[in-house]
């Protein structure tokens, strides 16, 4: 079994990494070392038209992002990250679970810059929170689109003021459809392409 074959079989059916069992945590992280080592891509931020795409999170250590999934009255769905190159965008979107009609949506909108081979500077522009219904949310690249057009939602849409974020990422492992990455914060990301 190849080292991303044993990455992707441990993440499987572990809620990015709520469900992991004692030891398999240290298992993933072991994996993802060996992984990194090996990077086909040494220069992931020059390669557009890899990092181009809507990737689903299969694994992260962001307690932040993790804590959505707050039963009973919440629960995390599908998580993405859309990066568009041309545009040096970036968009995070948490779908939420909620009651009957209540479903939610979080998301953030992000310009970047590559400041490295492997690292982009990232600065927060928009937050958006509202109901997925008021949202008229259907997919992410629906949701995009609308961002993109500058489009107002009935919901919480707040601008982000960018001058004094320090955030980066760095892209530690790229190929056609797996993407690893670390963050400013010290955490961990594996997303897989959609």
């Amino acid at each position: 079994m190849t080292l991303k074959a044993k990455l992707l079989a441990t993440l499987a059916g572990k809620n990015r990494g709520l469900l992991l069992k004692p030891g398999e945590a240290q298992v993933v992280l072991d994996v993802v070392d060996r992984l990194e080592e090996i990077n086909p891509t040494p220069t992931p931020t020059e390669a557009l038209d890899l990092l181009e795409g809507d990737w689903r999170l299969l694994y992260t250590t962001s307690t932040s992002l993790l804590n959505i999934d707050l039963p009973p009255f919440t629960r995390l769905g599908q998580v993405y990250q859309c990066l568009r190159p041309s545009t040096s965008k970036i968009y995070n979107i948490a779908e939420i679970i909620g009651l009957p009609y209540l479903d939610g949506l979080v998301a953030t909108a992000a310009k970047f810059q590559a400041i490295s081979e492997k690292r982009v500077d990232v600065k927060f522009q928009r937050w958006i929170v509202g109901l997925q219904g008021l949202l008229e949310y259907q997919s992410p690249a629906e949701l995009i689109e609308q961002i993109e057009a500058d489009k107002r939602f009935t919901a919480l849409d707040i601008p982000i003021d960018e001058s004094n974020q320090d955030n980066w990422l760095d892209f530690t492992y790229l190929d056609e459809d797996l993407r690893i990455c670390r963050g400013h914060k010290g955490n961990l990301f594996v997303l897989s392409k959609v």
